[in-house]
């Protein structure tokens, strides 16, 4: 069980997805400013989205602290994953909030971003909602929506299921 607890929400619309993750965090810090910095390396909140299913792409979007985004796309291929940092979300909008007790990222992503339709009711895309958590003085900290159990969030064999009512 993580020390410092987080949550997810979810909402859609015609448009896109809407991901609300909120972090208890006792000091949340990011230095990094520049869209695709590595924003893995410091305090993120990270949403993992493969519209089809199929496990062999999926996209993912990293919020820090300072509202900084990092997006990607990943491929496998036979030696892995192949990141594509080239990709952008487009029409992504990020917000983020500090509060008392840590803060909150909001997301809104297109779907047309994705190369998605949009999902019909009943429709069930595999999904990860994560978090990297670094308190000052202590080892890092990973935890997910979807605990993928292999010490990385990148195995979407073990990503949850999202169903659009």
């Amino acid at each position: 069980m993580p020390e410092q607890q987080s949550t997810v929400q979810l909402a859609w619309d015609r448009r896109g997805l809407r991901v609300l993750l909120a972090a208890e965090d006792r000091h949340p810090w990011a230095t990094l400013t520049r869209r695709k910095d590595p924003l893995y390396t410091e305090e993120v909140l990270e949403v993992f989205l493969d519209p089809t299913g199929d496990g062999a792409c999926y996209f993912e979007i990293e919020v820090n602290p300072l509202n900084t985004v990092l997006d990607l796309v990943l491929r496998r291929n036979r030696s892995g994953w192949v990141k594509d940092f080239s990709w952008e979300c487009d029409g992504l909008e990020t917000a983020v909030r500090r509060l008392e007790t840590g803060w909150v990222a909001e997301l809104s992503i297109p779907f047309a971003a994705l190369g998605a339709l949009r999902p019909e009711p009943g429709g069930v895309w595999r999904a990860n909602f994560c978090r990297i958590d670094r308190p000052e003085g202590r080892e890092r900290e990973l935890s997910a929506w979807a605990p993928t159990r292999c010490g990385t969030f990148h195995s979407p064999a073990r990503f949850g299921f999202v169903e659009f009512c």
